[in-house]
């Protein structure tokens, strides 16, 4: 009845659902080699830059913070949230976790 005039945009149960039952609940074992590999990447271009001898607050900023071999794996594969239970939750659940920076660490006072 209501989706014969709709065509090819009828609600199915994958399109009423939502997307959440597509997020798997935790990190398979690629998905973090891959969040190690993103970070060791990002150590790599600090290091370079660094041997540069370019200057920035950034670069600052970034030098202080642990390496991808000294973080938690707390820190490497969860993130600070206010709203989730323990204020962390996994870096998947981020959207477009690939293409943002991972904070290294947590904020002060959590």
């Amino acid at each position: 009845m209501f989706g014969s005039f709709l065509g090819a945009f009828k609600p199915t149960m994958a399109t009423l659902g939502g997307r959440a039952w597509r997020i798997p609940w935790r990190l398979s074992k690629t998905r973090k080699a891959n969040v190690r590999k993103r970070l060791r990447e990002v150590d790599s271009v600090v290091d370079t830059l660094l041997a540069s001898g370019v200057q920035c607050k950034q670069l600052d900023a970034i030098k202080d913070m642990p390496r991808e071999a000294e973080m938690l794996a707390r820190d490497k594969y969860t993130t600070f949230s206010r709203t989730a239970k323990n204020h962390r939750k996994g870096v998947h659940k981020v959207p477009h976790f690939t293409k943002r920076p991972i904070p290294r660490t947590t904020p002060a006072g959590f």
